[in-house]
C-alpha cells in the first residue's frame, strides 16, 4: 500500500500543509514513527513529538499551532482521533479484504454457491447447499458445514469451525479458532446416576456487523436459535450457552461465560470474567464490572452492576469498604471482649 499525502487528505476530508505529493506506506504511533509512515496528534501531552518524528505525514486539528520547525507534511481535520480511526479502518478493509481467488487443496460441496471477489484458503471444507456472498475471505484451514448461509464482505480467519445451519449477516469478522454452532450442554440426569444427552436440533443467527473474538464458542439452540444481534462485539474466549440472545450493540469481554436461555439487551457492556445464570434476563443499557457474577435478572435500565453476587456499583463500593475493615473490626471486637471479662465483679446489696 502506498498513497501521496493528497490522497489520504482527500480521503478524510483534510486540508494539507506542506508537500502533498509525499508518499506514505504504512500506519504508525507518532513517537517511534519512520518515514514512510502516517501519524496522528490528538492529545497535547505528545505534542513535543510531532518536532522529533520521522514521519512523512501527521493529521493534526484544526487548532493546531506550530511552536517549532516541522519535518512532516500536515493533513489538518476538525476530529485527528477519528480521522485516524477511519484511516485504520479503510486500511484493514485494503489489507484483509485484498486476497481472492482459491488456494489448493480446498473442497467444497454440491449446490454450494460462492459470490464474486472470495478468498479461500488451502485446507479450508465448505459443504453442501451452503452459500456464500460476494468478497467472503475464507481463511486456511476453516471448517464451514452444511446448509450454512453467510452474506457479504465477511472475513473468517484460520481454523474457524461453523457448524450446520449456521445463518451470518453481512460484514461479520470471526477471529481464529472460534467455533459457531457446537453443541450446547445439554444432558438430562437418570436414575442410576448417569446423564443422556439432549439433542440439540437448532442453530445460530450472527447478525450483521458481528465481531467474534479468537476461541470464542457460540452453542446452537435446543430448538430455535442463539441470536447474536446486529454490531454484537464479543472478545476472546467467550462461552454463549444454547439458546442465549444477546441485544445489538452489546459489547463483551474476554472470559465472560452466559450459561443458556439468557437474553442480554441492547447495548449492554460486559466486562471480563463475568458470569451470568441461566434464564436470566439483562436489561438495556447495562454496565457490568470485571468478574461480577449473577444469580437474578436486570429488569431496570442503565444501572452499573459491580462484585459476586453483583449489587448496584455503588452499594459494592460501600461494601467493599467495610469488608476492606473487618480485620480491624474483629480487632476491635476481641478488644471489647477481653475488657468485658476482665471488668471487676460488683455484689448488690440486699
Amino acid at each position: 500500500m502506498e498513497f501521496t499525502v493528497n490522497q489520504i487528505a482527500a480521503l478524510l476530508g483534510g486540508n494539507v500543509v506542506g508537500d502533498g505529493e509525499v508518499k506514505v506506506n504504512h500506519l504508525d504511533k507518532i513517537e517511534i514513527a519512520k518515514e514512510g509512515a502516517i501519524s496522528f496528534l490528538s492529545n497535547p501531552k505528545y505534542e513535543n513529538f510531532i518536532y522529533s518524528t520521522s514521519a512523512s505525514a501527521v493529521i493534526v486539528s484544526n487548532q493546531f499551532v506550530a511552536k517549532g520547525f516541522l519535518t512532516p507534511a500536515l493533513i489538518v481535520v476538525e476530529d485527528p482521533y477519528l480521522a485516524f480511526t477511519a484511516l485504520l479502518e479503510e486500511y484493514y478493509k485494503y489489507k484483509n479484504f485484498a486476497k481472492k481467488g482459491v488456494e489448493q487443496p480446498s473442497f467444497i460441496g454440491e449446490n454450494t454457491t460462492i459470490g464474486n471477489d472470495a478468498y479461500r484458503g488451502a485446507f479450508s471444507y465448505i459443504g453442501s447447499n451452503t452459500k456464500i456472498g460476494d468478497n467472503v475471505k475464507i481463511y486456511p484451514h476453516v471448517y464451514i458445514g452444511d446448509n450454512v448461509t453467510i452474506g457479504s464482505n465477511c472475513i473468517i480467519y484460520s481454523g474457524v469451525k461453523i457448524y450446520a445451519d449456521t445463518i451470518i449477516g453481512n460484514f461479520v469478522t470471526i477471529q481464529a479458532g472460534a467455533v459457531i454452532g457446537s453443541d450446547g450442554f445439554g444432558f438430562a440426569p437418570q436414575s442410576d446416576g448417569s446423564y443422556k444427552t439432549i439433542p440439540q436440533l437448532g442453530n445460530v443467527i450472527l447478525e450483521d456487523n458481528v465481531d467474534i473474538g479468537a476461541n470464542t464458542v457460540v452453542d446452537c439452540a435446543t430448538m430455535g436459535s442463539t441470536v447474536i444481534r446486529k454490531g454484537v462485539k464479543l472478545d476472546n474466549l467467550i462461552q454463549i450457552a444454547h439458546n442465549v440472545e444477546v441485544g445489538t450493540n452489546t459489547v463483551i469481554a474476554a472470559q465472560t461465560g452466559i450459561a443458556g436461555s439468557v437474553k442480554i439487551g441492547e447495548n449492554v457492556m460486559i466486562g471480563g470474567q463475568v458470569g451470568i445464570a441461566g434464564h436470566l434476563s439483562i436489561a438495556n443499557k447495562t454496565k457490568i464490572g470485571a468478574q461480577s457474577g449473577f444469580n437474578k435478572s436486570v429488569l431496570e435500565e442503565g444501572k452499573t452492576y459491580l462484585g459476586s453476587p453483583a449489587l448496584d456499583y455503588n452499594l459494592e463500593l460501600k461494601a467493599f469498604t467495610i469488608y476492606r475493615k473487618l480485620p480491624e473490626i474483629l480487632k476491635r471486637i476481641e478488644k471489647i471482649e477481653e475488657n468485658l471479662i476482665h471488668l471487676p465483679s460488683f455484689e448488690v446489696k440486699k
